[in-house]
């Protein structure tokens, strides 16, 4: 008689977080915007709902971006380059927000600190056409195109997201989803990694081993798991 499968205890939960994760992949992936914009490529960031579309041209070293993050409307959206480092402090970044009338706005600022002033400022690099912004159906949306710093298409990227008073923008949390916006993200082949952050190491899920490596492939019909064990190899099918 064939003995039944054995699965490790937590790979039911991992399924569910990817299967949730490939939602989110497709919601990046079927995005449209105002104006007709296009966009050629996409990425569903890890934290704070947000996802981050472009068109990058090699030929000047410029990236045409629109950065789409959920949010009140009593609340605030930012995203950015960090020229110099991975963190926040050193960023350039554009933040969107309303105001008391519910009119919305982008700045432009460089975060020189933990507590930066906002005022709006030139950026260190080029900004071809200059922001602008949009909420709509409970998300902002910021439009720009970028000459990418030392025309390199690697980038140190972060965003944020936060709340606001009467038009005020107000410091935004600095625990959870916050401390982990940040990737390094290459505009030419569309890959991004995680920042250097020891707070990256920490999840609210314990598994009773080490969770196997995962390539993770999705199509419009399905969402396709191979989970690579060093003795066994499982294949996944989804629908969704």
């Amino acid at each position: 008689m064939a003995r039944p499968a054995h699965f490790p205890a937590w790979l039911p939960l991992l399924v569910v977080l990817l299967a949730a994760g490939g939602a989110t992949a497709q919601t990046c992936l079927t995005a449209t915007f105002t104006g007709g914009r296009t966009f050629l490529k996409c990425n569903a960031l890890p934290v704070l709902g947000a996802s981050l579309h472009w068109t990058y041209h090699a030929e000047n070293g410029t990236a045409d971006i629109a950065f789409r993050a959920t949010s009140g409307s009593n609340g605030w959206v930012a995203w950015g380059i960090n020229p110099t480092g991975t963190r926040m402090g050193g960023s350039n970044v554009f933040v969107a927000s309303q105001d008391a009338s519910g009119a919305v706005s982008v700045i432009t600022t460089i975060l020189e600190g933990t507590s930066p002033n906002l005022g709006n400022v030139s950026l260190s690099f080029a900004v071809p056409v200059p922001a602008s912004a949009e909420y709509s159906a409970g998300a902002y949306t910021i439009y720009a195109t970028v000459a990418l710093p030392s025309n390199s298409s690697s980038q140190n990227t972060v965003w944020q997201a936060g709340p606001s008073s009467g038009g005020a923008i107000l410091p935004h949390p600095t625990q959870g989803q916050n401390v982990l916006a940040m990737q390094n993200l290459d505009f030419l082949s569309g890959t991004g990694s995680a920042a250097s952050n020891s707070r990256l190491h920490r999840r609210n899920v314990s598994f009773s081993s080490t969770p196997p490596p995962i390539s993770l492939y999705l199509s419009p019909a399905c969402l396709i798991l191979f989970l690579f064990l060093p003795t066994k190899f499982i294949f996944l099918r989804i629908p969704h």
